[in-house]
């Protein structure tokens, strides 16, 4: 696998945690690119990271509308 660098840009919140591990928003930059909004789980005891997904910022306003209809 090849090798990956990030960057957290800002921890926006922890979702979630089960022992090590916690589910984060964040918005992170990889490999050097622009930051996106990251929703993942991370174990930064033992420097891990899970499956996530990325968002854009139009994407993340998406999201954001289908939320506000969906949960009441």
């Amino acid at each position: 696998m090849a090798d990956f660098k990030y960057e957290i840009i800002e921890r926006i919140a922890v979702l979630s945690e089960n022992g090590k591990w916690t589910k984060e928003l964040n918005k992170v930059s990889w490999n050097g690119r622009p930051a996106k909004y990251d929703l993942r789980d991370w174990n930064h005891e033992d420097e891990k990271i899970g499956k996530g997904t990325t968002l854009t910022e139009e994407e993340m306003e998406n999201l954001k509308e289908v939320l506000a209809e969906i949960v009441k």
